[in-house]
């Protein structure tokens, strides 16, 4: 199997690293060929703190991922998040050189191109130019001016800002495990590529993806990404605080969190306990499943209260900018019990959980069903619409390297058929101008005197 006929998506993050090799059918859907599966030891809250750790657990995560797909991985697309991370809103215009001419591609990369020359903040550096509306000379509320014709083209963006530090520290990580960066991508924009469907983002909807270090925000509304954060708050610190409020092992308050633990306390019955084994010979400890979502809740009411801020800041409980698809929650944590129920009554919109097995041909035993992968596989999705957008881009050049020279051979042709028709028109010319020949002359001569002789010679015959 050619490289050229699968991507892969590779994230990054706080508990886990994961490689997902895979490609597109026939249908458009995306086939699972592979997946690689670490655990994470060098990095903290989206943050790479550990440079060898973290090579040898990418290094782990992918080597299980060719394995399993039976081919080798060279390119990935790679996720970044992290507290140093934020957005912030931008406007700029190019004035084009021939407005005669419509607007192409090669414009709006232009355009892009010139925004990244923004100035930052010492120690920063652009992630996304994503562009919001555009406007041609007068028009506005442009959503795609490909085609359109006009000398200033201006253009609202959304840009994406993050730590110098940690952007080369994640490149040399994937660099030193033996892999190219095809691209780096941010982690809520990949997870909303993998769980949000056309219509939500149209109407309004905000991903809140809740990993192991962080959790990632992004807000859609009228198709359009308005709004971008990272918390650095995730599952992680929920397990800590069980760890500190039961006394015991971060192993015991990880498995107590996935299997026995509950957002809403109010749910849980007091006369219910869990049974945790005592440590060298000590005696076991029972832990009521109501104090265990008393500790869980405390936690997670403060992690929605900031994603309720977030909200606020965009502006998302103002009629025009309402959020109609209310909230998807995503990511590790979002498997949390009643955890959509606690987010309907802290934000007051409607939630649901987002899984990334739509997208999916092959996923027979649900293994990717789960939304901690939601991440992985929406960075396999931008892989692939790389791939796909440099392959039309060839698959163009090529057309009109064929057109040019079908009509460098048509003009050929019809050069060539001019000459020969000038030439033959010459031929005509000279042969109608040309002079007799002596031999003409000697043949007409012949036949005038024979004439003659014979006129002579019936004149004689009669006298």
């Amino acid at each position: 199997m050619e490289n050229q006929e699968y991507s892969v998506g590779l994230d990054i993050g706080t508990t886990k690293i994961v490689a997902i090799v895979g490609r597109r059918n026939a249908h458009g859907k995306i086939e699972i060929l592979g997946v690689g599966k670490a655990k994470s030891l060098g990095v903290h809250k989206g943050i790479v703190n550990n440079i060898s750790q973290t090579i040898n657990s990418i290094k782990a995560a992918v080597s299980e991922a060719q394995s399993s797909a039976g081919v080798p991985i060279h390119k990935v697309t790679v996720g970044i998040a992290g507290k140093h991370i934020r957005s912030l809103q931008h406007s700029d215009y190019i004035m084009r050189e021939h407005p005669d001419k419509f607007i192409t591609d090669d414009d709006i990369e232009a355009l892009k191109d010139q925004v990244k020359k923004l100035v930052m903040l010492p120690g920063e550096e652009i992630i996304h130019v994503l562009p919001q509306e555009y406007k041609v000379d007068s028009e506005g509320e442009i959503q795609e001016p490909v085609g359109m014709h006009g000398k200033r083209l201006e253009a609202n963006f959304h840009v994406v800002v993050g730590q110098m530090g940690s952007i080369r520290n994640i490149a040399r990580c994937v660099r030193e495990a033996g892999l190219e960066m095809e691209a780096l991508t941010l982690e809520p924009l990949a997870s909303s590529e993998a769980v949000l469907t056309k219509e939500e983002k149209e109407a309004g909807v905000a991903i809140v993806d809740i990993g192991g270090g962080t959790t990632d925000i992004a807000i859609f509304k009228d198709n359009i990404i308005r709004h971008t954060c990272v918390i650095p708050y995730g599952g992680g610190i929920i397990t800590e605080d069980i760890k500190e409020g039961c006394s015991i092992i971060e192993k015991h308050a990880e498995q107590l969190k996935v299997k026995f633990g509950s957002a809403v306390p109010e749910l849980e019955k007091d006369s219910t306990f869990v049974t945790i084994p005592g440590l060298h010979g000590r005696p076991d400890k029972e832990i009521s499943l109501k104090t265990l979502a008393q500790i869980i809740n405390a936690r997670v009411e403060e992690i929605l209260e900031m994603v309720n801020t977030e909200l606020k800041a965009y502006g998302a409980f103002e009629q025009k900018k309402k959020l109609i698809a209310g909230i998807v929650l995503t990511g590790g944590g979002s498997n949390l019990k009643h955890l959509r129920q606690l987010a309907n009554y802290t934000t007051g919109f409607d939630s649901r959980i987002g899984f990334a097995n739509e997208y999916i041909a092959n996923d027979k035993n649900q293994y990717l069903k789960g939304p901690e992968f939601a991440t992985s596989i929406g960075l396999l999705m931008e892989s692939l619409k790389i791939r796909d957008k440099k392959t039309t881009a060839v698959e163009e050049e090529n057309e009109i390297e064929v057109e040019t020279k079908v009509e460098q051979k048509e003009q050929q042709i019809v050069t060539n058929n001019e000459t020969q028709t000038v030439v033959a028109h010459q031929s005509v010319q000279e042969t109608e101008i040309a002079p007799e020949s002596e031999t003409n002359k000697k043949v007409r001569l012949t036949f005038g005197q024979s004439l003659m002789e014979k006129v002579k010679k019936f004149f004689e015959e009669v006298e």
